[in-house]
């Protein structure tokens, strides 16, 4: 089996950053982090998370993330499954971000999409049954 362990994700602030992803994991910490260079540039980093799973992140990031309407090579969205989206969506909202756009209904399953404050686009799924033909219909 193999699952994913982390997600590295260049930044401008990584404080800007981590008050997104603690409203979104609010059971996850920091890990660890470090100052370092990278290719001549300086940067600092950390790792916030829980034991098992976690987001790299390293500031210091120049430009602006590809148009997410547009057609460019690049990250569309990453997402998370959550028990609690209503949970999410409250944290989320009270710390500044709105709803990027909602997720297609289905009586199996919710989903939404956020913003984080590099716009990289973060879509929450909540499934409303452990059958694998009902979660995944398409």
């Amino acid at each position: 089996m193999i699952t994913l362990e982390h997600i590295n994700l260049v930044v401008t602030d990584i404080e800007k950053s981590l008050t997104f992803y603690q409203a979104a994991f609010p059971h996850w910490q920091v890990r660890g982090g470090d100052k370092g260079d990278w290719h001549g540039k300086p940067r600092n980093w950390l790792h916030f998370g829980d034991d098992y799973q976690y987001i790299a992140f390293a500031d210091n990031g120049e430009g602006e993330n590809r148009d997410l309407t547009g057609h460019q090579v690049g990250l569309a969205h990453f997402a998370y499954v959550t028990s609690d989206l209503a949970g999410t969506i409250a944290r989320l909202t009270a710390a500044g971000f709105p709803i990027h756009k909602d997720g297609m209904p289905d009586e199996y399953r919710e989903n939404i999409y956020f913003l984080d404050a590099d716009g990289y686009e973060v879509e929450f799924v909540q499934y409303h049954t452990d059958i694998p033909e009902l979660r995944n219909r398409y």
